[in-house]
């Protein structure tokens, strides 16, 4: 898996020495989510949030503020969507994933002064128990971080067994 951090305050973001972070992920292979403008919009809203709050509020607070955020920015975002997990080709049981922006990508939040050590490990589990490929690990911590996880369906096992329906919300 592939995980890279950037900083929007950083000026050399946007310097043309180098290609762009998305362009240097998209040549290594990974599908065209990650070069759009759908993730770079997240980050700024994240950035946004964060810029009106500041450090210490609890991680509803910051869910809340961020998914506004995201949809005043014209995103759909989808709260407590149930995936199934496999386990050798049968469904196993559902996973809950807190939040996922225009069906594309799945957002983890975090509030705490450091970041857990798990955090990232818990989205790639994520991406890989769903068909999704991109994930946002968004960190509301004394300075906020975001790591891009990014796991792509061409390297997950192939699910065999249809899925049940998911749970009734």
């Amino acid at each position: 898996w592939l995980k890279q951090q950037i900083s929007l305050k950083d000026p050399e973001f946007d310097k043309s020495g180098d290609p762009h972070p998305q362009q240097r992920l998209n040549a290594r292979g990974v599908g065209d989510l990650v070069a759009d403008s759908r993730p770079r919009s997240i980050i700024g809203a994240f950035f946004a949030v964060f810029n009106e709050l500041g450090f210490g509020l609890r991680e509803y607070i910051y869910s809340l503020s961020l998914e506004r955020e995201l949809v005043k920015r014209g995103h759909r975002v989808d709260r407590e969507v149930a995936v199934m997990v496999y386990f050798c080709g049968e469904p196993l049981a559902w996973q809950t994933i807190d939040k996922i922006v225009d069906e594309k990508v799945v957002l983890e939040i975090k509030a705490t002064e450091s970041l857990p050590p798990d955090a990232k490990h818990q989205l790639f589990g994520y991406l890989c128990a769903s068909n999704l490929e991109v994930g946002l690990l968004l960190h509301f911590g004394y300075k906020p971080k975001f790591f891009r996880v990014i796991c792509e369906n061409r390297l997950k096992r192939r699910i065999i067994a249809p899925a049940p329906d998911p749970p009734s919300p």
